[in-house]
């Protein structure tokens, strides 16, 4: 747990955030580029890795969801050039946040859909399987596709605002927002 008086994030909550950043640029390369793979096997390779993937964002987002709510962020430390901004931009961070976290378990579901809409059972990491509950249906899984498609992206995008919103605050309003969750920087004191 992080120390309570910290305006710095616990090393819990930077391992399951970067974590969850690589697993997610992972899985989404992997489903955009994954089909261009010239040889069958690959592509089947690709699809098994981003299933895997899209499951272990999903487990990471159960365990990270209550464990934001047991210790919450740190406050913001405001600066003299962002405290103007704090009044507005405090609501659109948590919106976001919830926004980021919400589709780190509805992009997963989606892509759990689909592999059932298109009758097949979901592997569970090499260790067993969960039949498909559906008959396969292709126009339902085209639809779950093209959802699970546009979810991803969305995703990916604000996960691009989220880092942009995190460099606004290193370089032009120069606080400890993107210190405080890079174990590799020392925060200003």
């Amino acid at each position: 747990m992080k120390n309570v008086a910290s305006d710095d994030y616990g090393p819990v909550a930077k391992t399951l955030h970067w974590i969850t950043v690589l697993l997610v640029v992972i899985a989404w390369t992997l489903g955009m580029f994954g089909e261009e793979f010239s040889e069958e096997s690959a592509q089947q390779s690709g699809l098994l890795t981003h299933i895997w993937i899209g499951l272990a964002i999903l487990v990471i987002a159960v365990v990270r969801i209550p464990w934001r709510i047991a210790n919450p962020p740190p406050k913001i430390v405001h600066t003299e050039f962002g405290r103007w901004l704090v009044e507005w931009t405090d609501p659109a961070s948590r919106l976001m946040h919830y926004l980021l976290y919400g589709l780190l378990v509805v992009v997963p579901a989606f892509g759990i859909s689909l592999q059932f809409a298109q009758g097949h059972s979901l592997p569970l990491f090499g260790l067993s399987e969960i039949p498909s509950p559906w008959l396969a249906d292709k126009a339902f899984a085209h639809s779950i596709k093209e959802v699970h498609e546009v979810l991803a992206n969305v995703l990916v995008i604000q996960a691009v605002f989220h880092m942009t919103a995190a460099l606004v605050h290193h370089f032009v309003f120069g606080d400890n927002t993107l210190r405080r969750m890079l174990p590799w920087l020392r925060k200003q004191t």
